[in-house]
């Protein structure tokens, strides 16, 4: 395990109840200088993705890309690693459906909200929004996955839904599959054409 793998599961079991001193000490060791918090595992794909393709480790850049597994936790995330914690810089993504989380819980922990970058739905609708349907279909395609996109469009539940909508929920239907395309969409993004929470993001960075 990396010394930033270390660091994001110290902290990980420091949010859930546990002990914070090995995360403090790691935080000093490492060096961590910023923490992006992030609802779960695919926005973290995406954002590890994004860094990737400009070239950067944000790993060796001092940064901890961390998901919280789920907007609820922002407020305790942000009061054990910002001001009232570790003192450390954070930035990340939220939907705008979680915003009223994360403003309670970034102003509790006296983080300054415009920090974060809000995604009109959620990431995976920016990211099809930028790319287009007929080109992320493509995609489901060459990742083998088109039996199962049409076996799932085929379903009772899917009609009257825009085709956005459709991929939305497709992504979402199988562990492990936001994560997969959360890296594959934003691989397949033109440098111009990258959703601005996610560009500004790593701009910021």
């Amino acid at each position: 395990m990396s010394d930033m793998a270390s660091f994001r599961a110290a902290v990980t079991a420091w949010a859930a109840g546990g002990p914070g001193d090995p995360a403090r000490e790691l935080a000093l060791s490492v060096p961590v200088r910023a923490v992006v918090l992030l609802e779960g595992p695919s926005d973290v794909a995406a954002v590890d993705a994004l860094a990737a393709s400009r070239g950067r480790d944000l790993a060796a850049e001092g940064v901890c890309v961390l998901p919280m597994g789920g907007a609820m936790s922002v407020g305790r995330f942000a009061h054990l690693l910002g001001p009232t914690g570790l003192g450390l810089r954070l930035t990340g993504l939220c939907d705008e459906a979680e915003r009223g989380y994360y403003t309670r819980g970034l102003e509790r922990a006296g983080v300054a909200e415009q920090t974060f970058f809000v995604c009109a739905a959620d990431l995976e609708d920016e990211l099809i929004r930028a790319l287009g349907v007929a080109r992320v279909e493509e995609l489901v395609g060459v990742e083998g996955d088109l039996r199962a996109l049409r076996t799932f469009l085929n379903q009772p539940a899917q009609r009257g839904r825009t085709a956005q909508q459709q991929l939305r929920r497709f992504f979402g239907t199988k562990k492990g599959r936001k994560i997969h395309y959360g890296r594959v969409l934003v691989e397949a993004l033109d440098p111009a054409r990258v959703p601005a929470p996610l560009d500004g993001l790593l701009a910021g960075l």
